[in-house]
């Protein structure tokens, strides 16, 4: 697959605690930026915190992380109404697009009243890098499982599509994510696809998964499919290591 065909880094991380800031910007995130190859100026980054309500201080802590990074920053803000006149050519002008964690259930709902799905694929197609985290990683599958609904997960089958893939996050955290995973690709519920371990990402070049990455040492990332018996088969991926 060609290195400039569409991309997108999924992952179960991209940032960690910090000193002196909630957060701060980590490796996979930082491999998203690099992705962009924008060398020669400031990369042109977009947060997208839909799925924490567009919360005013994700939203400022990621001004920080940018500045501290050397980004071009803006962001999308759908609460309570956008806060960009010309919401599509802000997006296609970016190099990289970051979506934030949350409510992928509220995310994808609001994305598709404001016609950001059309939008989102046609930037992926542009150039621009689609990266994110949790929901902003599960958002670019058909789907994978959510605590959108309460502490209970369930499973998410309408998202974007841009993979035709399902997706699991929070792999190794959380305790019911692994096991719905696999039955739900088990039942058919979901098709097979990739989970990552918390500090994993998936990179994507078009549809194809092209390598799987890790920020953590122990981060592992994984393929899922239906077995011929009707049952999860799961597989370990290579992971490469970022420093």
């Amino acid at each position: 697959m060609p290195a400039d065909a569409p991309t997108i880094l999924a992952t179960s991380g991209g940032l960690r605690a910090a000193q002196r800031l909630p957060w701060e910007v980590a490796p996979l995130t930082r491999h998203a930026v690099d992705l962009a190859g924008t060398s020669g100026r400031a990369p042109r980054v977009c947060l997208l915190a839909t799925a924490v309500g567009d919360d005013p201080k994700t939203i400022s802590t990621f001004y920080a992380n940018a500045a501290a990074e050397g980004w071009q920053a803006s962001h999308l803000a759908l609460f309570p109404m956008p806060n960009l006149a010309e919401v599509r050519e802000h997006l296609l002008s970016r190099d990289v697009v970051w979506v934030w964690g949350g409510s992928v259930a509220g995310l994808l709902a609001m994305w598709r009243l404001h016609g950001l799905d059309e939008i989102f694929r046609e930037a992926w197609q542009a150039g621009v890098v689609l990266t994110g985290v949790s929901a902003g990683s599960i958002c670019w599958h058909i789907g994978g499982t959510t605590d959108s609904f309460g502490p209970d997960l369930r499973p998410i089958t309408d998202g974007l599509g841009l993979l035709p893939h399902s997706n699991g996050v929070h792999y190794d955290s959380e305790p019911q994510r692994r096991p719905l995973f696999q039955r739900l690709i088990a039942e058919g519920a979901l098709p097979p696809g990739y989970a990552t371990d918390d500090g994993a990402g998936l990179l994507y070049r078009g549809t194809e998964l092209v390598e799987a990455l890790a920020e953590r040492g122990r981060a592992g990332a994984y393929r899922v499919d239906r077995g011929p018996d009707g049952t999860a088969v799961e597989t370990p991926l290579d992971v490469r290591r970022l420093s």
